[in-house]
């Protein structure tokens, strides 16, 4: 990208949070709690970057100084000294400010729906997904963020499950977790195996952006309703009142249940959530297959059948087959501690979105 382009697109993002800053002193604005998260969310976003731009104007003085003071050789040599850290400060800047112009997905703000399922490999797979499962639901709980299950099937045996769903509320959850959607392979000798072994067993995760009522419009009558009674824990009130609820939306065929909560109404509420995130999900793909977008080539596709991680613990390592990075401690990973490796692929992803740009421009 042309440097004077950069910083033309860069001064409009100044720009943008001097207005922003504005708008958090207008009246209406202060009235609409929505706006004024949004607004809110998107400076602390660009916080960072006035920063960069601060140091970057700061180390472009300190260049021109030394031509105000040529006349005198005492501050000319500190202004000299002062020019050569800026000059190798510059790039740097640069390139952490670039980062800046790669376009949001103005999904990144949203709470996620999860969903874990058991693949190929039986009791093993079962226990794999579970452990998935609990490998985010540890990484949320670091993060603040708030979880609460909407369903979940045990499988018989070990303690593994077939499949899980849950929601996840934060700040900006979707644009951490949205990679994770694919197929997720373990490899590992099973306590069950006397030859010693190794098993290749798999699970499938989806991370689905939480769709609000404005993002997809969805007709009552398209609807069809069930209850039933629970079958799995809560209380002797879950096991004898039917208060788990399954919703079917005819058009689309799209089924989804939710059985975790005594109440019948939250249970629908929580139904209709992850209806609409489905639906919400299946549209954005539709549309970019009409506009011809290429999703399979980029990072975090969302392709539910696409083999994006391998687990493998008699060598310890998990290796991301998207950005060829491998990551040790897989213990400590599956306790959890998973930024860094979810943080490599948005930086990977980040990057090509900007190389992608710079050969735009």
């Amino acid at each position: 990208m042309r440097l004077l382009c950069m910083l033309s697109r860069l001064r409009e993002l100044a720009r943008e949070h001097v207005d922003l800053q504005k708008r958090l002193q207008d009246p209406v604005i202060l009235a609409d709690h929505k706006e004024l998260a949004r607004i809110g969310r998107r400076i602390k976003e660009l916080d960072p970057f006035i920063g960069l731009l601060r140091e970057y104007d700061g180390a472009k003085k300190a260049i021109a100084e030394v031509e105000n003071v040529k006349n005198d050789p005492e501050l000319k040599a500190m202004a000299e000294e002062d020019a050569a850290a800026a000059r190798e400060r510059i790039p740097e800047l640069e390139k952490k400010m670039k980062a800046f112009l790669v376009p949001r997905d103005p999904d990144d703000d949203k709470n996620v729906i999860l969903e874990v399922r058991a693949g190929t490999g039986g009791e093993e797979a079962a226990l794999f997904a579970a452990e998935l499962l609990r490998m985010y639901l540890r990484y949320a709980e670091e993060q603040g963020w708030k979880t609460e299950m909407m369903d979940k099937s045990d499988a018989p045996g070990a303690g593994g499950i077939k499949e899980a769903s849950c929601t996840i509320v934060g700040s900006g959850v979707y644009g951490k977790l949205k990679y994770e959607s694919g197929v997720h392979r373990v490899q590992r000798i099973p306590e069950t195996e006397a030859k010693g072994r190794v098993h290749t067993s798999t699970a499938t995760v989806a991370i689905l952006p939480e769709a609000e009522e404005v993002d997809i419009l969805i007709k009552p009558e398209d609807l069809r309703v069930d209850t039933y009674r629970s079958g799995g824990a809560g209380g002797q009130n879950v096991n004898k009142v039917e208060t788990a609820v399954r919703i079917t939306h005819i058009p689309t065929n799209t089924v989804v249940a939710c059985q975790t909560e005594r109440s019948q109404l939250k249970n629908r509420t929580l139904a209709m959530s992850l209806l609409r995130s489905r639906l919400y999900v299946a549209e954005q793909e539709r549309t970019a297959k009409e506009r011809g977008e290429l999703r399979s080539g980029q990072i975090g596709s969302g392709d539910r059948s696409e083999k994006i991680r391998t687990y493998n613990f008699p060598q310890d390592r998990v290796t991301d087959h998207r950005i060829g990075e491998n990551f040790s401690n897989l213990p400590g990973i599956m306790e959890g501690n998973a930024g860094k490796m979810f943080a490599a692929l948005k930086i990977k992803d980040e990057e090509q979105k900007l190389a992608l740009l710079e050969r735009k421009n």
